[in-house]
């Protein structure tokens, strides 16, 4: 096992040291493993700070105040420090993976260098102690980082036959940190494909959203279709055209995730129920898409002050909607110059809804003198059409001054 004792400026929050302190005061190993140690050498923000130990689980939950069980049968206990969650799990070796998901059983081991070598890659597969300023890097990981690659723990082919979802990370990683997938590591990809296929949705979701966030998500679009993951999961998309295609990965990069999203669900010709039922997105988040593609129009048929302030009055996100819109775009300049129109009117700032209204339906009612009625609905929706010809008169006194026109204008 390589171990040295190469400085590192990895200074963990003080909550995940007083775990490592613990550990080695009651006599035990205590090792920061995975993605902390990788960012950690890469420079990049740490989010989750995770500690392999070769105590036994119900041994860690002993010797902490604030232990969650979060999942013993793994050796895993969640340890609140500063209110913050830092997983402690027993050095383990899996048993055999029957189902290309998760292991038939998980086996406990006192031995850190078997634990390392149950891991996907090598750039994970390092431990750290900063106690005492040692790395363990059994399988080079450190040398990967430096030569900028993703390359499996052991034998490729048989880490992807495993788990299904380690091709899916590969490209992930490769794409988020901006490496490059070493070539038999690349090659077991195409020949493990009918693992991935029992791969869940869910986690391969996960997985494509956080490669859909990242800078080089075209490239690492293009690799998934490459390798043959993004036909598991969006057939439509993989078997466009080069030109197509080449279309959505020019697309991407001005957008965020719900634009990046859409371009894809426009390219795909699904429905967005369909699209987000494929991908199980959450509610919310196919509302979204639904709203930035219902809204289709001509830009250069909205000239007017008034229809530029109806047309946009239901965008949810405007700024999300003519962003997807110009990206996706085989020519800009239109909606270029009906952003510039926008602008220009000042239409953003006109009311939306008869919610953005200086005044809302009681305040109607008593300068008017009226009885709660579907009447007050039509007033309010006749006071938001003179706001859209002028959003001068969306004050209080602008539209008490209106009231006589439009009481006038919608009978009882």
């Amino acid at each position: 096992m390589s171990t040295t004792h190469t400085p590192l400026s990895l200074t963990p929050p003080p909550g995940a040291l007083r775990v490592l302190k613990r550990l080695a005061e009651a006599g035990f190993e205590g090792w920061l493993v995975g993605g902390c140690v990788r960012d950690a050498l890469l420079g990049r923000a740490v989010n989750d700070w995770d500690v392999a130990t070769n105590a036994r689980p119900e041994v860690v939950a002993d010797l902490f105040e604030k232990a969650i069980p979060t999942g013993l049968q793994h050796g895993t206990v969640t340890i609140v420090e500063d209110g913050e969650p830092i997983e402690v799990t027993t050095y383990r070796v899996e048993g055999e993976y029957t189902d290309g998901r998760r292991p038939e059983a998980v086996h406990f081991t006192v031995d850190l260098r078997a634990d390392l070598s149950r891991r996907d890659f090598t750039i994970n597969a390092m431990a750290h102690d900063p106690l005492t300023e040692t790395i363990v890097d059994p399988f080079d990981g450190q040398g990967d980082l430096a030569r900028r690659t993703i390359r499996a723990v052991g034998e490729a082919k048989e880490r992807f036959s495993e788990d299904g979802l380690r091709p899916m990370r590969a490209v992930r990683f490769a794409t988020v940190i901006d490496l490059e997938i070493e070539p038999k590591t690349w090659q077991a990809i195409g020949e493990t494909l009918d693992t991935f296929a029992k791969v869940s949705v869910e986690r391969i979701q996960v997985e494509f959203l956080k490669l859909l966030r990242a800078p080089l998500a075209p490239r690492g679009l293009r690799q998934l279709r490459d390798c043959g993951l993004l036909q598991g999961f969006l057939p439509e998309v993989a078997k466009l055209d080069e030109a197509r295609f080449d279309r959505i990965c020019r697309a991407l990069p001005p957008l965020d995730e719900d634009g990046r999203l859409a371009v894809l669900l426009l390219a795909s010709g699904l429905s967005a129920k369909a699209f987000a039922a494929r991908l199980k997105l959450p509610n919310a988040q196919r509302a979204r898409l639904a709203n930035l593609l219902a809204h289709s129009v001509d830009p250069q048929t909205l000239q007017t002050p008034v229809a530029l302030r109806r047309f946009i009055a239901p965008i949810a996100d405007l700024t999300a909607w003519l962003a997807l819109h110009r990206a996706w775009a085989v020519d800009p300049t239109a909606w270029d110059a009906l952003d510039a129109r926008i602008d220009a009117c000042d239409a953003r700032s006109a009311p939306a809804t008869p919610k953005d209204l200086a005044l809302d339906g009681r305040a109607v009612m008593q300068a008017a003198e009226l009885q709660p009625s579907k009447r007050i609905g039509r007033v309010l929706d006749w006071l938001l059409e003179q706001a859209w010809r002028d959003p001068a008169v969306n004050t209080p006194d602008g539209l008490r001054a209106l009231l006589p026109e439009a009481l006038a204008a919608v009978p009882e």
